[in-house]
């Protein structure tokens, strides 16, 4: 079947309007739910593949982490997708927003956390009544797979779909017209996605990273906040777009903080972590050849490197940079097991800097002093500010996931999600 009539056919079947009834989109949240239950073992053992991640981390993040949000859409959506009465100040007109489903959503996943950054936005997406197509990326292939294989067991392709392919298969369905594409993944490929929707002036939800800091404050707990930056920044061996991309602190605080990140490594990890079960390794040998390249050209002290690398264990260690604002490692995202620190006079100094560059998806900032706190918060412009923790925008209901300028656009999680793959109509009854 082309991507033409797959498309074709699903926006027939969405013009059947089933997809209206949420009672029907609860069936399919269930529905789905099974699917990832009944197919678990595969997704830990296809992520295991791609990734080597160590198991448990996967069946929280990808299993169990996209179950309860799930259950969170099957405990609100029946207020969620109600018709919002607004008041008529003159008291005379009716008016009201009707929230429904926009028709046909490409959904494309990334590799990193290949289930999870796909699912989440799709179960969005099912309960505001859409049908979906969903490209994993081809970077992570096993659990490509099982992608297919889950979602053709349980869906009518009629309804949802799942396409395979690299770059000139994605190229072939991006041209196709959908009514919303969500993008997870680089900002490059995120700017083709979105002039390629341009051409059908179709509205994009894009989750992209970028460098996001963390600051390290004077009044804190060095080795808490060690222990809490090594366990976020190694993990999935830094491939996460939310992950700490470099560290900001003051002269005193430095050699404390590098310190304490080196005991922690070496306490999860170990001297070598290539001998670690609880280290991953890095998706493919074209993003190893990229990181080593990187710390080939850093000009930054090698503080820490726990490890040698190897290509054919596509093996990078965590290491630790003593970096500059001009050095390489602090041009681009990293996205990978390497923690450039940058020294800065003071707080207002880290502020600057994030300001001059361009808005990442997250600031982190370890301060008890609430006027710091404050100050980054009011100060910045990210898609989420963490204090003393990082990554908590995926785990909290009630808050939204996504970026701003060049880390994306759009959110999603909970009700934010719902209204995001809804459109918002405005119905206004007048008497005659």
């Amino acid at each position: 079947m082309s991507y033409n009539e797959l498309v074709s056919n699903q926006r027939k079947f969405f013009r059947t309007r089933t997809t209206r009834s949420v009672e029907w989109r609860k069936e399919q949240l269930n529905k789905l739910k099974a699917a990832v239950l009944k197919y678990q073992n595969e997704i830990v053992e296809a992520v295991y593949q791609d990734l080597r991640r160590p198991k448990e981390l996967t069946q929280h993040m990808e299993v169990h982490a996209p179950i309860g949000e799930i259950d969170n859409f099957l405990k609100h959506m029946d207020e969620w997708s109600m018709t919002i009465q607004v008041k008529d100040d003159k008291g005379v007109d009716k008016p009201s927003v009707v929230k429904e489903p926009k028709g046909v959503v490409l959904v494309m996943t990334a590799w990193n956390y290949p289930f999870a950054v796909g699912l989440l936005p799709l179960i969005a997406v099912i309960a505001a009544g859409n049908t979906a197509i969903i490209k994993p990326s081809e970077v992570s292939p096993k659990s490509a797979s099982v992608w297919e294989k889950m979602i053709s067991d349980t869906f009518d392709k009629n309804y949802m779909a799942v396409v395979l392919g690299g770059v000139q298969e994605t190229t072939n369905l991006l041209k196709e017209r959908f009514d919303h594409i969500c993008y997870t993944g680089s900002e490059m490929v995120g700017k083709i996605v979105m002039a390629a929707a341009a051409k059908h002036v179709t509205p994009v939800t894009l989750e992209l990273g970028g460098k996001c800091p963390g600051i390290v404050d004077t009044d804190v707990d060095i080795e808490k906040v060690a222990e809490k930056i090594v366990n976020i920044k190694f993990l999935n061996c830094g491939q996460i777009c939310m992950t700490y991309d470099y560290l900001m602190t003051t002269p005193d605080v430095k050699p404390k903080l590098v310190q304490a990140l080196k005991d922690c490594i070496i306490q999860r990890f170990g001297e070598n972590a290539q001998k670690s079960p609880n280290y991953s390794r890095i998706v493919n040998k074209n993003h190893f050849d990229r990181i080593k390249s990187l710390v080939e050209k850093s000009s930054a002290k090698v503080l820490y490197k726990g490890g040698e690398l190897d290509r054919d264990d596509v093996f990078i260690p965590p290491i630790i940079l003593d970096a500059n604002k001009e050095d390489c490692s602090m041009k681009a995202e990293i996205f990978g097991p390497v923690l450039p620190i940058m020294t800065v006079n003071k707080l207002e100094d880290a502020i600057e800097h994030i300001v001059d560059g361009e808005k990442p998806l997250s600031i982190y900032l370890f301060s008890n002093n609430q006027k710091s706190i404050q100050k980054v918060v009011e100060g910045t412009s990210s898609g989420a500010v963490g204090v003393n923790d990082a990554m908590k925008q995926v785990q909290i209901a009630g808050v939204p996931f996504g970026g701003v300028g060049q880390s994306g656009i759009g959110k999603y999680m909970g009700k934010w999600g719902f209204d995001e793959f809804s459109h918002h109509k405005a119905v206004i009854q007048c008497p005659l």
